[in-house]
């Protein structure tokens, strides 16, 4: 039954510097259980209406303000009202501070979260591509070839281990599948960015061993502004010649309909490095959507849809493939619907049901005008959960089914079109237990491949329909040892059923230098995850130490057999292949406050990845078992220091990697490198708006490096000295 008018309540306050006293405006707080949001007027003034009775868990975040959470009761028919102070801080976002209002007190609930980068940090590290964004965060790198392409790696897994999402949903592109392929959203769009492992990354798929990262832009409201809200952008660069402009809004049509619009336009031309531009790597984007919400006491239901164009260039290769370079022109059409109801329920608290629609589609053009690959991707989903609180053992959780349907069409290979559909089934559960904190989930997954046509005399083996079905699962348990300490452990069981390029494709692929040849008795990827972390938070000091063991049986790559292709000689045959393969490493990180405004910051990250050699493998007969795989990070790290007083920050970050010469087959080994930036940050409040100001200056000494995991670092090395300046106004 849902949740009538009369029982809800209004949770107001007031924002405030916990050292002077004054009103802190445009600060950011969430209502985490149903996801409801508002920003702090010019005076620290907010207010929540319509929220259904019972406790929640508020946070409150704040540029230049330590991340604060606390619990809140809401009253039926009453006004709760409460006073949130924040503490200066010159940290960034990773230093939260409980507000303990229960018995315990300890807040090992919220170390489950593995990050949420946002305010300072993310406009400090935004780049052109939510790669680059994030390229800077412990275990992190990025897959590229060329400005526009980029893809994030954790710990050495990317692909189809890494899950990326737009509030929520999967993103309908390829770019999984090749280096050549963006990702099809725009970093300069997001609200926030959240990155998950564990338990919670089930939600959202049984394959993600490498984590969860999870773009919010908020396209479908889920409360009712007060008044007109928004941000507006816009960027320069000197690298590229680059410039970007971005609105976000959010307004009130009456009292229960709330709007939602926001875009964006990129465009940037050749990249300088140090050894001369980067032919062909411009880019010309756009990543529009506009969302109506209808929002009432029991829930919210809403519309939303979007569009996102690229047009980008993929940098020439003179040994091979295309030594003029190939054209992308990218084109993505998005519809989606969602609606929350609150139930009058002791146990359920509410149901949640989303659906969307994605239209891909993608082709790259030569430099003779010739179209040398299409592809389209027709993308359906839909998913149902209900979240619930004290249920048998457990103190909270979820439960949900989640469906896909997808046709993937390709012209230019032999590549047959297919269609896949999937359906899972997924539970949730988190337990306190005194300073122990529990999380549980499981997953099961059922995948069904069929091709357009059979061929049993295929060259690359018997094309048919493929299915595939198991469970995933995982757990994580974190206890609170007191004064700021943690220590935690978790597991994962993952499941990753053979992509339909992985199981089919037989084809040249220009664009990212290769023949691609499938396998179609490919079996499913399983994979089994153990790590091992300690964490030290106070207002003070954070610090993160983590040790990682990732197995897995059929890990799918496509191996670079080192011979030509019959049919187009100047591209090497990649083979997808299953084999048993090893990933292990550490990371570790620090902040630390060294006086009032001064901050000190390190990092660092190792993987040891390696794959199993089969019995005909050349060094198998001598012994060997193991050879390294190839696109593997290699060790490499970063140190900072800051100064902020106020609104003002600057800082510089020294980047470091260190030499990889673990290659994989016909992989090139990269020297290591010592890379220096200076970056400045400045806000300023004026009446009702907030002005940020933030300038970057990269590479400031010219240095020639380059990244292992560049497809194209034979052909020039990373960009040189570039300053970017980006200026945001909130109103």
């Amino acid at each position: 039954m849902a949740l009538p008018d009369e029982e809800t309540g209004i949770l107001a306050g007031t924002v405030t510097d916990r050292d002077t006293g004054e009103p802190v405006a445009f600060a950011y707080l969430h209502l985490e259980e149903i996801n409801r949001t508002v920003t702090a007027h010019s005076d620290g003034s907010f207010e929540f209406t319509n929220v259904p009775t019972g406790s929640y868990t508020l946070s409150v975040y704040r540029v230049g303000y330590q991340t604060i959470s606390q619990t809140v009761r809401v009253a039926e028919n009453e006004t709760t009202e409460i006073a949130v102070s924040l503490r200066p801080t010159v940290l960034n976002s990773e230093a939260v501070e409980v507000i303990a209002t229960d018995e315990r007190g300890t807040g090992s609930s919220l170390e489950h979260a593995s990050k949420t980068i946002s305010g300072t940090e993310l406009r400090q590290d935004l780049g052109t591509t939510l790669a680059s964004t994030l390229d800077e965060v412990p275990g992190f790198s990025s897959r590229t070839m060329g400005s526009a392409p980029g893809r994030p790696v954790v710990r050495g897994l990317g692909g189809e281990r890494l899950l990326i999402l737009q509030d929520g949903e999967r993103t309908g592109d390829v770019s999984g599948q090749s280096a050549d392929h963006a990702v099809t959203v725009d970093p300069m769009s997001a609200e926030k960015i959240e990155i998950a492992r564990g338990p919670a990354a089930l939600q959202y798929g049984s394959n993600a061993i490498g984590g969860v990262i999870n773009i919010v832009r908020n396209q479908i409201a889920t409360s009712q502004p007060d008044h007109l809200h928004g941000s507006a952008s816009l960027q320069g660069e000197s690298v590229n010649t680059g410039a970007v402009a971005g609105l976000e809004a959010s307004a009130p049509l009456g009292k229960t309909l709330a709007l939602k619009l926001d875009g964006n336009l990129r465009s940037a031309r050749n990249t300088a490095t140090p050894e001369g531009k980067l032919e062909n790597s411009g880019i010309l984007s756009t990543n529009n959507a506009l969302g109506l919400s209808y929002i009432r006491p029991w829930g919210y239901a809403g519309l939303a849809s979007s569009v996102y164009f690229n047009n980008y260039g993929i940098p020439p290769n003179p040994e091979g493939g295309h030594p003029q370079g190939v054209d992308i022109e990218m084109r993505k059409y998005q519809s989606e619907a969602g609606s929350e109801v609150f139930l009058n329920n002791s146990t359920f608290k509410s149901i949640k049901a989303d659906i969307s629609y994605k239209n891909y589609y993608h082709r790259e053009i030569e430099a003779s005008g010739d179209i040398g690959t299409e592809f389209g991707v027709l993308t359906g989903n839909a998913s149902v959960f209900a979240r619930h609180g004290t249920l048998a053992f457990f103190d909270s959780g979820k439960m949900g089914l989640w469906g896909e349907a997808k046709n993937y069409a390709i012209q230019g290979a032999r590549t047959p079109d297919s269609d896949s559909y999937s359906l899972a089934g997924y539970i949730i559960e988190e337990k306190d237990v005194g300073a122990l904190h529990l999380e549980l989930g499981a997953r099961f997954d059922y995948v069904e491949t069929t091709p357009a046509q059979r061929d049993p005399d295929s060259q690359i083996g018997f094309i048919r329909e493929r299915s595939f079905s198991a469970l995933a699962s995982s757990a994580t348990a974190i206890y609170d040892l007191g004064n700021g300490f943690f220590t935690g452990t978790t597991w994962i069981h993952s499941f990753r059923a053979p992509s339909q390029e992985e199981l089919y494709s037989e084809g040249p692929h220009l664009a990212s230098y290769s023949y691609e040849v499938g396998n179609p008795d490919l079996d499913p990827e399983r994979g089994l995850g153990k790590e091992l972390f300690f964490r030290y938070k106070t207002s003070t000091t954070t610090t993160e130490l983590s040790f990682y063991h990732n197995s897995f049986d059929s890990y799918i790559y496509p191996r670079n057999t080192g011979q030509p292709s019959a049919r187009f000689p100047s591209l090497n045959v990649y083979q997808f292949t299953g084999v048993d393969a090893l990933f292990q490493g550490v990371e570790a990180s620090s902040q630390v406050q060294l006086l009032d405004f001064w901050a000190l910051s390190g990092s660092l990250s190792y993987t040891h990845a390696s794959r199993k050699l089969n019995n005909q493998e050349p060094g198998a007969e001598a012994g060997a078992t193991w050879h390294p795989l190839p696109m593997i990070p290699p060790f490499k790290g970063s140190l900072g220091l800051k100064y902020a007083k106020g609104g003002f920050q600057v800082g510089s970050n020294l980047r470091l990697a260190a030499r990889q010469t673990r290659t994989g087959d016909f992989e090139t080994p990269t020297e290591g490198y010592a890379v220096i930036d200076l970056f400045g940050q400045y806000r300023l409040q004026s009446g009702a708006v907030l002005h940020t100001f933030s300038l970057n200056a990269e590479n400031i000494l010219d240095t020639t490096y380059r990244k292992h995991l560049s497809r194209i670092k034979e052909i020039r090395p990373e960009a040189g000295f570039g300053v970017s300046l980006l200026y945001r106004i909130y109103f």
